[in-house]
């Protein structure tokens, strides 16, 4: 987000992101440029809109709104995908919301996205054992896995962090390269690879998602400096297990 926010002021101003989203235009697939406007009163579904006329509903002061601005300036095909698929699942007319919207919605509003060059180190993060891999592995974490924030709602949670606040993550095995990538160059690959995986249907239920708590990455707050730190089992849980 620093790119954009250096460019911005301290506060949520939607008429100056909008402004940046003049100067860095975002293109749907059918040419149409995507635009930041305030709440209309004409009834369209908020998805439809963006199908339809390329606005997307943006409250002014509202930092959840403005982080979801920046999201889409920061992973363009990847939040085009998501709203391609969230009008693919609402149609027939009137269908019941379904698990697939609710896997996109979750993920849109929390995701995350894990990049790893060493497996085991996701193979412990989807066994829930965060001690082992944040405390005992913690050195290899910081070498070999990198996370990326996508969901607006973290970005605004992050502005005042609690315990427990949790990501649904997606995750990814790369190679060495990934990993060492500059912040800029990593972030288009990861919209890259989520607008992939987004317009080959991955992502269809909650439960597809990984759960990730995310004040144990190194580094978001000094207190996961102990490893006694992930013994907090309200906030570290076991979780789910898979056969």
């Amino acid at each position: 987000m620093r790119r954009w926010l250096a460019q911005l002021p301290p506060a949520p101003d939607t008429a100056a992101v909008a402004a940046l989203a003049e100067r860095f235009p975002i293109l749907a697939p059918d040419g149409r440029r995507i635009r930041f406007v305030p709440p209309q009163a004409d009834g369209l579904v908020y998805e439809s809109r963006i199908r339809d006329t390329g606005e997307v509903e943006t409250r002014p002061g509202n930092w959840h709104d403005f982080f979801n601005a920046l999201v889409w300036l920061s992973f363009p095909q990847a939040k085009l995908a998501i709203s391609a698929r969230h009008v693919q699942a609402m149609a027939p007319a009137g269908m019941v919301r379904g698990s697939e919207r609710d896997a996109l919605t979750h993920f849109d509003e929390c995701g995350i996205v894990v990049l790893s060059s060493q497996p085991r180190l996701l193979d412990l993060l989807r066994e829930f054992r965060w001690r082992a891999l944040f405390a005992e592995r913690r050195a290899d974490v910081l070498r070999a896995m990198r996370f990326v924030v996508f969901g607006h709602a973290t970005y605004e949670s992050l502005l005042n962090p609690f315990r427990g606040l949790t990501a649904k993550a997606i995750l990814h095995e790369v190679d060495d390269v990934w990993v060492g990538m500059p912040v800029a160059a990593q972030a288009a690959a990861v919209d890259a690879l989520l607008a992939a995986d987004f317009a080959n249907g991955r992502c269809t239920r909650p439960r597809d998602l990984q759960p990730l708590p995310v004040l144990g990455i190194p580094g978001v707050t000094p207190d996961s400096e102990l490893a006694s730190y992930y013994d907090d089992r309200w906030q570290f849980r076991p979780g789910r297990r898979r056969a």
